[in-house]
């Protein structure tokens, strides 16, 4: 298969790539609060050069190849978000989530589950 001729394929294929940087910076120990930056940024430039390398990619100008990225990026976050709660859920969920509303409104979380 020709490279070229992949065209809409390339938005996935940019999700996976980037689901794999993010993954290497999780590995070496980089704060993960710049992740969502990092894929972003990554999903971007993979977009602009999958536009210059692919004819069939869905952009035709560099801005809107460098969106697609972006937002290819962005969704390898999501994706690991879902996972990452699907397994939370299985290995007692509930807990981590009241911890995360503990620590969300700083040991107030009577308050938090009265205003939502």
């Amino acid at each position: 298969m020709n490279i070229a001729d992949m065209g809409i394929v390339a938005v996935p294929v940019i999700t996976v790539i980037v689901f794999l940087v993010a993954e290497l910076i999780k590995a070496v120990g980089l704060d993960t609060r710049w992740v969502p930056v990092i894929c972003g940024f990554a999903g971007g430039i993979l977009g602009m050069l999958a536009m210059s390398l692919m004819p069939e990619y869905p952009a035709k100008d560099y801005l809107t190849a460098c969106a697609v990225g972006i937002v290819s990026g962005l969704a390898a976050t999501g994706a690991h978000q879902v996972y990452v709660q699907l397994v939370r859920k299985g290995d007692d969920g509930d807990k981590a989530d009241d911890a995360a509303i503990e620590e969300y409104t700083d040991g107030d979380a009577d308050d938090y589950a009265g205003k939502h």
